[in-house]
């Protein structure tokens, strides 16, 4: 087994109250855009499910048990990504208040992988621009939109892996 790399870590400062950002992290059962147009599922406490579903629910694409939850400060979960589940890694989202509004922390651990780290880490800082842009607009970009229009008409050509019957037969 591979030597864990160190931990991808990002941050972003958002001109919001920290409950307003923690409540639009934690929203559940309805297009969350600045997560890649995805719809949470999450049971908030300790041992709790969280899935990132496709709008129809159709996919998982982020799968992960809740590890800690300290409202609306902490959100830390394992960390399935269902288009290459290997390894299983750790999210915190830290939450906190700064005179400019509320700054998310968010550590991504446990990366075995140099390339798949850089791709998450990546990822993320995409995410949390877009949570900026979400809160404090009300809006994310055309492009985006645009974007995620196009992978909606293509999710047939997901991997088998995502598929929410397999995320159930793997207990994610």
């Amino acid at each position: 087994m591979s030597a864990s790399l160190p931990d991808r870590v990002c941050s972003i400062v958002i001109h919001a109250p920290v409950q307003t950002v923690w409540d639009e992290i934690t929203r559940a059962g309805t297009l969350q855009r600045a997560v890649y147009n995805t719809v949470l599922d999450v049971d908030l406490k300790p041992g709790g499910r969280l899935r990132y579903y496709s709008p129809d629910r159709s996919r998982v694409f982020v799968a992960g048990e809740v590890l800690e939850v300290d409202p609306p400060h902490t959100l830390r979960h394992t960390y399935i990504f269902t288009m290459k589940p290997d390894p299983v890694t750790e999210v915190t989202w830290r939450l906190e208040e700064v005179d400019e509004g509320c700054r998310i922390t968010l550590t991504h651990a446990g990366w075995t992988d140099e390339k798949d780290a850089k791709k998450h880490e990546a990822g993320w800082v995409e995410i949390l621009g877009l949570l900026k842009s979400e809160i404090e607009t009300g809006q994310i970009p055309l492009k985006t939109r645009l974007m995620y229009w196009v992978q909606g008409k293509f999710i047939w050509a997901m991997p088998k892996t995502t598929r929410t019957e397999h995320a159930d037969r793997e207990g994610w």
